[in-house]
């Protein structure tokens, strides 16, 4: 798991927005984006529950299709889902005091993700015309 509430924040400052909305998205089938609070007890937790719930399997149809061992690493992303959209409210992600934005990695090995972050707001005095 991967904190971005500091990255995806900057990019609110560096917008100018102040009040709209920030959409992030993972491109990839085999990791999700979310919120939670961002602590080691919860790092542990989540990919846990999700392992309880979706097991590693040969019996997935991925598996029996493709062979490579990460079935469960779709269902789980799918589950969670690729993108988050938040508010925001005066020039920041408008979250609960222990909420936070996160990336969950649910493939069998380590992937460089990209991610897409967009922010729509209102237009202000400093916008050009």
């Amino acid at each position: 798991m991967h904190g971005l509430t500091s990255r995806t924040d900057s990019i609110i400052v560096q917008s100018g927005a102040r009040t709209g909305v920030e959409n992030v998205s993972v491109v990839g089938s085999t990791a999700a984006i979310g919120t939670v609070e961002f602590e080691p007890g919860l790092k542990r937790d989540l990919p846990d529950m999700l392992d309880r719930l979706i097991p590693p399997s040969q019996s997935y149809g991925h598996e029996q299709a493709w062979h490579d061992g990460n079935g469960h690493s779709h269902l789980k992303a799918t589950l969670i889902g690729p993108s988050v959209t938040l508010s925001v409210s005066e020039g920041e992600m408008a979250v609960g005091t222990w909420q936070q934005l996160f990336l969950i990695e649910l493939d069998i090995k380590p992937r460089v993700r990209e991610l897409i972050v967009t922010v729509q707001s209102e237009k202000t005095d400093r916008d050009p015309i």
